[in-house]
């Protein structure tokens, strides 16, 4: 593995300049933050050596370079998921190298249900902690100390820092966000109105199959991480609505100009 992410890092490292320390995980209809990037450079996931192609309408595949908030900025528009039939080491990869190339900071973004009964369908909310429910740990296995400690540490998963940074620039701009839990699961299916009750009575906000492998990954390589999730479904014993993947795109973009505007002014304030 870790001559996979030395010889990835070194073709990315042949083809840009001036690496940056701040990388963006794009999710579900979010992809549009990339149109407010500058001097970009776009490097599609099929040309990158030992890299996947995402297989998810909707996720374009691209490596993004440029500069967003007066910062150079890296962007991977389309992430892949565990339910795609990737195994973690794969799903987290491109977490792997981003740190190699000399990231220490992930912004992760991505479209979820939601389950508190204060949400509504286009809320954002600033994840400030995540419960892991996916079968395979990305850290199971040999560990390479080059990449991270055996046992790391997952107290602050979520920055505190990045979090009331976020909270300022919300509260500037009036937008409403909601702060709370991300349960991380499989899919591919919705879940169903008992698990959507299972998921908030043990302690979750909203539920998505995405996010909590990589930033599971992103501490155990000592970055500082941030992540927010657009709601665009609601689920729970009495909920009726069901949910297509259109309808979470279709919420998604709806919701996005919140999403985006807390995102581009925290990269502009982020240490």
């Amino acid at each position: 593995m870790l001559e996979q992410i030395n010889q990835t890092a070194e073709y990315l490292r042949s083809k840009v300049t001036e690496m940056p320390k701040i990388a963006i995980i794009l999710g579900t209809g979010l992809g549009s933050l990339v149109d407010y990037m500058e001097d970009k450079q776009v490097i599609p996931y099929s040309e990158i050596p030992n890299f996947p192609v995402s297989t998810v309408e909707g996720h374009s595949g691209n490596f993004i370079f440029g500069s967003l908030g007066g910062k150079r900025v890296m962007a991977m528009q389309g992430r892949f998921h565990y339910y795609e039939g990737y195994d973690m080491k794969t799903v987290t990869f491109p977490v792997r190298v981003m740190k190699a190339l000399g990231v220490e900071t992930l912004f992760v973004s991505n479209a979820s249900g939601g389950m508190n009964p204060e949400f509504v369908v286009g809320d954002v909310m600033i994840i400030t902690d995540h419960i892991n429910l996916f079968p395979e740990h990305p850290l199971r296995g040999k560990n390479y100390n080059e990449l991270g400690v055996r046992f790391p540490a997952m107290t602050e998963a979520y920055s505190k820092k990045l979090i009331k940074l976020a909270d300022e620039i919300a509260e500037e701009k009036g937008i409403r966000a909601m702060h709370g839990v991300y349960v991380g699961v499989t899919g591919p299916t919705f879940e169903t109105p008992a698990e959507y009750e299972f998921y908030r009575v043990i302690g979750g906000d909203a539920v998505g199959m995405s996010t909590v492998p990589e930033v599971i990954v992103a501490n155990h390589a000592g970055m500082k991480v941030f992540g927010i999730s657009v709601i665009t479904d609601l689920g729970g014993k009495d909920i009726t609505e069901v949910p297509t993947h259109e309808e979470v795109q279709k919420a998604a973009i709806v919701a996005q100009p919140k999403c985006l505007e807390i995102m581009k002014e925290l990269v502009r304030r982020a240490d």
